[in-house]
């Protein structure tokens, strides 16, 4: 991961830009939070032509006059409004990879028809934000503490004062918790939740947990690792904070867990290893970061990786640690890893 280790580099945007499997606790509270809630207890009502509100998760209610027309949000939340007839006007994150083209975190969007704000960390042009006259501001939180991912901190109060924001928390929860909040705001926004696309969706979602779960109690004995490639660095996740490792973990499956204190310096979310040590773990599948920003298992050159039982047997596949939450988007992630499973020997 680029500049990972620098001392000015804050570990915010350490996990944001590659070794990290999520973000920790340790994050600065964005401060316009006025109340925690958790996603059962949050409540999404409105209609396209009259009143809007909606409660997010930081318990904060926003109330507007209609529903908002120039929605303006982090690639991943409008990716996933996206697959349910959400379309918003602006993004920010990552959206395009160097050669121009989608990132996977911008799902089946059409980029060359938004308005991008910031296509990294700590990237967010105010002006533009401004420009586009928002109504409403929506981004992830993975903290406890209200940070809205990827608006930074340098200019958070200037964003805050242009139009208010909703944040959807992926924060020490199961995934099927974010879809539920994520569904619930699309349907808030005048999202048609009944259209067989969409409802064809959710039972694939919900066919797919009964296979890795079956999978799962099939191969109780194939441990699998949840890890992250930068220049410098391994990252193992632990499956605590995740909303898709917690998930899994759920259904059964047997992950590799480093120690508390491993996890540490990683703000409780995962252990870094050099290459020499990357063998320290005992696994049968391994889940790669498939964020842009991280190295990809078929660019990995360092020997110790490739010596891996895991990799030298073919049982490596991708993982999602920032999913986009729709049903849709999510489904191929329980399929590709109870495939995996189902096909596993083992190896370790």
């Amino acid at each position: 991961m680029p500049n990972a280790t620098t001392a000015n580099f804050s570990r915010r945007g350490l996990l944001a830009t590659g070794g990290a499997l999520g973000l920790g606790a340790f994050l600065a509270a964005c401060g316009d939070s006025d109340s925690e809630s958790s996603g059962s207890d949050s409540t999404a009502s409105a209609k396209a032509s009259g009143p809007w509100t909606f409660k997010d998760d930081r318990g904060t209610t926003v109330k507007l006059d209609k529903a908002p027309a120039n929605i303006v949000a982090f690639t991943g939340v409008a990716a996933a409004l996206h697959d349910y007839g959400i379309s918003v006007k602006g993004v920010f994150g990552p959206t395009k990879t160097a050669d121009g083209k989608a990132d996977v975190q911008a799902g089946d969007m059409d980029i060359s028809k938004l308005t991008v704000l910031g296509n990294a960390w700590d990237q967010f042009n105010v002006e533009k934000y401004a420009a586009l006259a928002p109504d409403v501001l929506i981004s992830t939180m993975f903290d406890d503490a209200g940070t809205l991912w990827y608006v930074p901190e340098a200019s958070k109060d200037k964003i805050a004062q242009l139009a208010p924001s909703v944040g959807i928390s992926v924060y020490d929860r199961q995934l099927t918790q974010p879809l539920e909040r994520m569904w619930q705001l699309a349907e808030s926004l005048g999202g048609d939740l009944t259209s067989t696309k969409v409802t064809d969706a959710k039972k694939a979602f919900e066919a797919a947990a009964t296979r890795l779960r079956a999978a799962a109690k099939a191969k109780p004995d194939i441990k699998v690792m949840a890890g992250s490639a930068s220049a410098e660095l391994f990252y193992v996740s632990g499956t605590n904070l995740s909303i898709d490792l917690e998930y899994f973990k759920a259904l059964g499956v047997n992950f590799v867990e480093p120690s508390e204190s491993a996890k540490k310096v990683g703000g409780g979310w995962f252990e870094s290893l050099s290459w020499e040590n990357v063998d320290k773990h005992k696994a049968d599948i391994i889940m790669m970061d498939d964020r842009s920003s991280t190295i990809q298992p078929a660019d990995i050159t360092e020997a110790t990786w490739k010596k891996l039982p895991a990799v030298k047997a073919g049982q490596v596949i991708a993982r999602s640690p920032e999913p986009i939450l729709s049903y849709a988007k999510c489904t191929p992630l329980l399929t590709s890893l109870a495939e995996a499973l189902e096909k596993a020997k083992k190896v370790s």
